[in-house]
C-alpha cells in the first residue's frame, strides 16, 4: 500500500490559495477567508502545508474555470490543468516520439496540435497553463518557506522538536522550487523570478536570464547536499540527495544548451553519486511503469506519487495511460478503455529490432489492425503501451467511470537515466569517467533489457548517436526527448526528420527560436518586467 505525504490532509489545505497567473503571483489574498496565520497556526497546519506542496505536483483545483480569471474555461480545463500532463505534452508531443490526434480537437484542448507541427505562438494556451503552474508550485515553496521562519515559528508559539520537525522540511520546499525553475529555464528560458525573500505585493516579479537561473538553481542544488536526507532514507515520493544530484546530473548535462559553457565532468561526477549511493536496476523493466510500480524503490530516485482512489484527476500518468489507448486495445493489455488521443510516429518503434518486445522488451507497441505511418493523423500510427493501468500479478488497477483511476507513479528521475547521462558526458568528452565503465553501464541496461547478453554492444558501438537511440528506447514517454533532441541538435533542424514534424508529411526543419517556448502573451502583457525570447 501506497503512504505518502502528498495524501495527508490535503484537501483542507489545496483552497488557500487559488491557480492563478504568475503576473498576480505577488498579490495573492486569499478567496476562501483562511488567512495564512490560520493556516500555520499550529504544527499540524504546517504539516498540511508541506503536504500541499508535494500535493500540487499531482492534484489539480480549478484551473480554467471560475478559480482561475487569467484562463479562459473554453481553452484549459481542470483536467489540462496538471503538471505532468502539460509538461509531457510539451516535452514529447513536439517530437518523434509522440503525435497527437488530429480530430481530438475540442475547446479544452486547443493549441495542442501546435506542439508535433512546431508552429506555436506566444498565446498557445497550453504553453500558458505550464508557465504558470511551474509558477503556481514556486509560489506555493517560497510561501511555505517564508512561513517556516524563526520569526514566524516564534510568533506562533511553536518551538522545541515540533519547531525542528518544520525547519527540516524547508529543505524538501527548496528542492521542489529548483525543480520548478529547471522546468522553467528548460522550456522558457528566461521567467520570472522570485524567492520567499521577495516581498508579497511589493512589486512585478523580474525576470531572470537562462545563465542566471541555471546558477541561481545549481547554488540552490549544491547548498541543500548537506541539508536533504540522505539518499534512500527519506519516505517513497521525498526528495533526498539522491534527487537534488540527479538534477544537477542532468543540468550539468544540458548546460551548454543553457549557459553556453560545457560541464560534463561535473555531469560525471553527479550521476555518479547517484549510481554509488546504493541504488540498483529493476530487474523487470516493465515494472516501472505499471500500477504498483511504487515498489520499484531500488531503482526510482524521485517520483510524482498518483493513487488511483485519492489522487484522481485527468492528468498525470492517468493521462499517459487514457491518451494513449484507445478502444481496439482490449483492456487486457494496458488496464483502460482508452480515448484515443496520443500515438508515435515511426521513428520511435523504429529504433527497435522489433516491434513486439520479443528481443528488446522495452519495446511496447500495440500494432494489430495499425499503420506504422501516419497518412492520417486521426487515425495512424501505433500505440505506445508503456505505462499500463496493471500490477505485476496482471491484475488491472483502480478504475472508476472508464476515465478515471490510474494509479502509477511518475518516474521523474531514475537510475537508468544516470547510466546514460554518465555514458554520454564521457563520449562528449568527461575527463573523470571512464569509456569501459560507460560500456558497462550501458550494458546493464541492454541486459536487462535482453534478458541475456545478446543485445550487448563494443566499445566502437557506443557512439554519440548510440546514446541517442538508446535514450529514446530506455527513456520514451518519460518528458526528456525535446530536452534531449535539442542537446543534439536536432529538434529544430533538417539534421534529424519525423513524420509531420513542421506540419508536413515527411518532417521538415523549423526556426531554430523555437528551441525555446516563448513567454506567454497574457504574461509579458501583464509584466513590464518582462522581454520575449527572440522570434516570437
Amino acid at each position: 500500500m501506497k503512504q505518502n505525504i502528498q495524501f495527508v490532509s490535503l484537501i483542507s489545505m489545496f483552497t488557500l490559495f487559488c491557480f492563478t497567473s504568475c503576473k498576480k503571483v505577488l498579490d495573492l489574498k486569499p478567496t476562501n477567508g483562511v488567512t495564512v496565520d490560520v493556516a500555520y497556526s499550529t504544527p499540524q497546519g504546517y504539516k498540511e502545508g508541506f503536504a500541499k506542496i508535494y500535493g500540487a505536483f499531482a492534484l489539480t483545483g480549478n484551473a480554467g474555470g471560475a478559480g482561475n480569471p487569467d484562463i479562459s474555461p473554453t481553452v484549459i480545463d481542470e483536467g489540462n490543468s496538471d503538471f505532468i500532463r502539460m509538461f509531457w505534452n510539451v516535452q514529447e508531443l513536439s517530437t518523434d516520439e509522440a503525435i497527437d490526434n488530429a480530430s481530438w480537437n475540442g475547446n479544452t484542448d486547443a493549441g495542442l496540435h501546435d506542439f508535433h507541427n512546431l508552429n506555436w505562438s506566444s498565446g498557445n494556451p497550453m504553453l500558458e497553463g505550464l508557465y504558470i503552474r511551474s509558477a503556481y508550485q514556486i509560489l506555493l515553496c517560497n510561501e511555505f518557506i517564508r512561513q517556516c521562519s524563526d520569526e514566524n515559528l516564534s510568533k506562533r508559539g511553536i518551538s522545541g522538536s515540533s519547531a525542528d520537525t518544520i525547519r527540516a522540511y524547508i529543505p524538501e520546499a527548496r528542492f521542489l522550487r529548483a525543480f520548478q525553475y529547471w522546468v522553467l529555464m528548460d522550456c522558457f528560458g528566461n521567467p520570472s523570478f522570485a524567492t520567499e525573500k521577495d516581498a508579497v505585493g511589493a512589486s512585478m516579479p523580474a525576470q531572470i536570464t537562462r545563465a542566471d537561473l541555471f546558477n541561481y538553481i545549481e547554488s540552490e542544488l549544491k547548498d541543500l547536499e548537506t541539508k536533504l536526507p540522505d539518499p534512500r532514507t527519506n519516505q517513497y515520493g521525498r526528495a533526498d540527495k539522491g534527487a537534488a544530484w540527479a538534477l544537477l546530473a542532468r543540468m550539468y548535462l544540458n548546460a551548454q544548451v543553457y549557459t553556453g559553457t560545457a560541464r560534463f565532468n561535473d555531469a560525471v561526477t553527479y550521476a555518479k553519486k547517484v549510481i554509488d549511493a546504493g541504488y540498483s536496476l529493476e530487474s523487470n523493466y516493465n515494472w516501472l511503469f505499471l500500477n504498483d510500480n511504487y515498489k520499484c524503490t531500488n531503482e526510482l530516485i524521485f517520483t510524482i506519487n498518483y493513487d488511483g482512489q485519492k489522487s484522481q484527476n485527468y492528468g498525470g500518468t492517468n493521462y499517459i495511460v487514457y491518451a494513449g489507448a484507445s478502444g481496439d486495445i482490449p483492456p487486457s493489455i494496458v488496464g483502460v478503455s482508452g480515448w484515443g488521443g496520443n500515438r508515435v510516429t515511426k521513428n520511435l518503434p523504429n529504433l527497435f529490432p522489433d516491434y513486439t518486445g520479443t528481443l528488446d522488451k522495452r519495446s511496447q507497441f500495440f500494432t494489430t489492425g495499425r499503420s506504422i505511418d501516419i497518412a492520417n493523423r486521426s487515425s495512424d500510427g501505433f500505440a505506445a503501451i508503456k505505462f499500463k493501468n496493471l500490477n505485476r500479478d496482471g491484475s488491472q488497477g483502480y478504475t472508476q467511470g472508464g476515465n478515471l483511476g490510474v494509479g502509477i507513479d511518475m518516474p521523474l528521475f531514475r537510475l537508468g537515466e544516470q547510466y546514460l547521462i554518465y555514458a554520454e558526458a564521457v563520449l562528449r568528452g568527461a575527463t573523470n569517467g571512464d569509456a569501459a565503465t560507460a560500456l558497462g553501464y550501458i550494458n546493464a541496461l541492454r541486459t536487462r533489457a535482453y534478458g541475456n547478453s545478446s543485445g550487448n554492444i563494443t566499445q566502437p558501438q557506443l557512439t554519440l548517436d548510440f546514446i541517442l537511440d538508446e535514450r529514446g528506447r530506455e527513456l520514451y514517454w518519460e518528458c526528456h526527448r525535446r530536452t534531449d533532441l535539442i542537446r543534439f541538435n536536432k529538434f529544430t533542424t533538417s539534421a534529424y526528420l519525423w513524420p509531420w514534424k513542421g506540419n508536413i508529411a515527411n518532417g521538415t526543419g523549423v526556426e531554430s527560436f523555437r528551441n525555446l517556448y516563448p513567454i506567454p502573451a497574457p504574461e509579458v502583457g501583464a509584466n513590464s518586467n518582462l522581454i520575449q525570447n527572440q522570434g516570437y
